[in-house]
């Protein structure tokens, strides 16, 4: 089953997330269905608060994208990124690190919408799983951005934030419209 997925103008894409706390029953059936509505709208991330929650989860599978590598490590060894995916990550801690690279980034609840962001190349992360057992990797390429990129909306920032500025100027009459409608969606 799929989520309803919150597009921009909905104020919960502003709210930092609350920590996630002991991982329950109800937080493993939450996960399950973000995995869920991630898969069915063919993204690479969810945050919690795209779905209307505002709770430091999120969910991130790069499986099946070949045009834009990742990299993964586990205690300095690189490691299969596709055997380590779905990630949950639940109450993460990021640290990017590495050389800025920019790169186009799009969002499930800015449909349509793209444009070029500069993130650090890699990050180290710390986080709980499902299970709520706490695991630690480095990422690197597409891997590092999806991360990054769910983390923000889990701190309330979002992609258009941190566009460049003619990404930013080619991409705003959208991001207008965009707005305007989910709050008249939200109006009713």
């Amino acid at each position: 089953m799929a989520l309803p997925i919150v597009k921009y103008g909905d104020p919960v894409l502003r709210r930092k997330g609350e920590r996630v706390g002991p991982v329950t029953d109800e937080i493993r059936d939450f996960v399950a269905l973000m995995l869920d509505t991630m898969a069915d709208a063919r993204g690479v991330g969810l945050a919690a608060q795209q779905v209307g929650r505002a709770i430091q989860l999120a969910v991130v599978d790069v499986r099946g994208v070949k045009d834009r590598p990742s990299q993964l490590w586990l205690d300095g060894a690189e490691a299969s990124v596709d055997a380590f995916m779905p990630l949950v990550l639940i109450d993460p801690v990021i640290r990017p690190t590495g050389e800025k690279v920019k790169g186009p980034e799009g969002c499930l609840s800015f449909p349509e919408i793209y444009g070029d962001v500069e993130r650090p190349g890699e990050v180290e992360v710390s986080a709980r799983n499902e299970q709520g057992e706490e695991y630690r990797f480095k990422a690197g390429g597409l891997l590092a951005r999806a991360i990054q990129h769910e983390v923000d909306h889990l701190n309330g920032v979002l992609f258009i934030d941190r566009m460049d500025a003619e990404s930013r100027t080619e991409a705003q009459p959208d991001i207008e419209l965009l707005m305007a409608a989910t709050r008249k969606v939200l109006r009713k």
